[in-house]
């Protein structure tokens, strides 16, 4: 079951008229067997999988929670369980058949006769996500951070609830879990925020992310060798704005789902592209998932013991007590590498990732130079260069092969073949208007709007709004295209 379908709304229009009658206890069993029957509309039998995830780690964390912090073996081998289980599923479902090809290539190449036979998995939705939520939930308590959730329909609801299954926010525990146990009392304000977000995610989805892809699959289709400098720029800022609108608008709706819910989910995203650096940039693009690399994997990668495991920010936040700088260079490095393998099994994400960990190094490297030269710290500088890299940085997380992607950043690099253009003719006037409608988003939103909110137009202008996206999500609405983050 998909948020862009009919289906859903059916769906969920039951789930909250049943779920403000009942009373707190069958409530929560209520939300549970929904979001069950949610995530098994797709695939019933992968309901297996995500419910040996919750069932280890709230075994496991009651197993910690009563070992003495004393026995520190004992205790880091329930870890060990935990991290076995829900990093075995992971291995096995979406990184099984990229090894089995890697070793075969490997074997060939090596003129060994060893082969590993192919066998056909299907990728579970979401176990990226809820794999992650879980792992961290383990880990917390493990830090003392938390305390063990005794029962379990309480922590299967926050691996389960299904507004943020699929595709995230990727939730802590303790941002949910105590949510979910109060009864929130019915307010009709969150009615109306709530679906005034789910309202502008589909917007985002079926009228801006679904129309943009045809351009951009058409534009990735062409042969790379025929492919201009400009060429590929414009395809690098299509494709940044389709998974922009396509993945804020999953985050849109999963928050006004839950707020619908009386349920408040963190937000994802904080318009990225107008970011004046790299950290920047990952402080407002994908949030749950930054701060969350950051704090279960950059962290202790660099030796800081983590104190507090909550809150935003990005892989390059500045550490207390620094690490040598060898150190830190080797976990931005390795860190961004893992996070592109978590995004996709192809060495196209790893470059990705290996990618922003190279610009993110050379920022680092130029920061004495901006303290030096305040023009270069200047926003009207460090923003068109930041937008530039970001969307560059899409071109392997899009491409097919790391060959399409050396090819067309060759393209790009070589003055050669920068002047050019050879995609359809409308696919550089819709990547200029998109830059144009997001800059403008975004004044409105931080500038106009709080001053039109108290004028008198302020009413007529919000039906006018809501007539106009509802209209347009109506005429665009194609059930058949999944969000791009549920391959992830």
């Amino acid at each position: 079951m998909i948020f862009n379908s009919v289906t859903f709304l059916l769906f969920f229009t039951l789930v909250t008229t049943f779920y403000w009658t009942l009373p707190s206890k069958p409530r929560m069993w209520f939300l549970f067997i929904a979001s069950l029957i949610f995530y098994g509309f797709w695939k019933w039998e992968y309901l297996a999988v995500i419910l040996l995830s919750a069932a280890t780690d709230y075994w496991v964390a009651r197993k910690l929670d009563d070992t003495p912090t004393e026995r520190g073996k004992q205790r880091q081998r329930w870890l060990a369980l935990s991290l076995t289980v829900n990093l075995g599923l992971l291995m096995y479902f979406k990184y099984l058949l990229f090894f089995t090809e890697n070793f075969n290539v490997l074997f060939e190449t090596l003129g060994s006769a060893t082969r590993f036979p192919y066998w056909n998995i299907v990728l579970p939705f979401g176990i990226s996500f809820y794999t992650f939520e879980t792992i961290s939930y383990t880990i917390d308590v493990y830090r003392g951070h938390l305390k063990a959730e005794r029962e379990f329909i309480h922590y299967g609801l926050f691996v389960a609830f299904f507004p943020k299954l699929v595709a995230g926010p990727i939730q802590r525990a303790s941002e949910l879990i105590n949510q979910l146990k109060v009864r929130p009392a019915f307010d009709k304000e969150f009615i109306q925020l709530g679906l005034n977000r789910m309202l502008q995610g589909l917007f985002l989805k079926v009228v801006l992310a679904d129309n943009l892809s045809p351009i951009v699959d058409e534009g990735f289709a062409v042969d790379p060798i025929l492919l201009s400098g400009i060429d590929v720029l414009t395809l690098s800022f299509l494709f940044g704005f389709q998974i922009y609108f396509d993945f804020s608008a999953y985050s849109h709706i999963a928050l006004g789902a839950a707020l619908v819910l009386g349920i408040q989910i963190p937000e994802n995203f904080n318009y990225p592209y107008i970011a004046s650096s790299l950290r920047d940039f990952w402080k407002r693009w994908h949030i749950s998932l930054s701060s969350w690399i950051r704090d279960y994997l950059y962290l202790p990668l660099n030796g800081v013991k983590v104190t507090q495991s909550s809150g935003s920010g990005g892989i390059g936040d500045s550490l207390e007590n620094q690490p040598t700088a060898q150190r830190r260079n080797l976990a931005l490095f390795a860190t961004w590498a893992i996070m592109g393998f978590w995004h996709g099994a192809n060495w196209t994400f790893i470059l990705w990732g290996l990618y922003h960990a190279t610009f993110i190094f050379l920022e680092r490297k130029l920061k004495p130079l901006k303290q030096q030269i305040p023009i270069f710290a200047h926003p009207m500088f460090t923003w068109p260069l930041v937008l530039g890299i970001s969307m560059m940085s899409w071109i392997p997380f899009r491409a097919e092969t790391l060959q399409d992607t050396f090819i067309m950043y060759g393209r790009f690099l070589n003055p050669a073949t920068l002047i050019g253009m050879n995609l359809r003719e409308n696919s550089y006037l819709v990547a200029a208007s998109l830059m144009l409608l997001f800059t403008g988003a975004w004044a409105t939103s931080s500038r106009i709007l709080p001053k039109l909110r108290n004028s008198t137009v302020w009413g007529p202008f919000r039906i006018a709004q809501y007539a106009l996206m509802v209209t347009l999500v109506l005429v665009f609405l194609r059930p058949i295209n999944q969000f791009i983050y549920f391959q992830f």
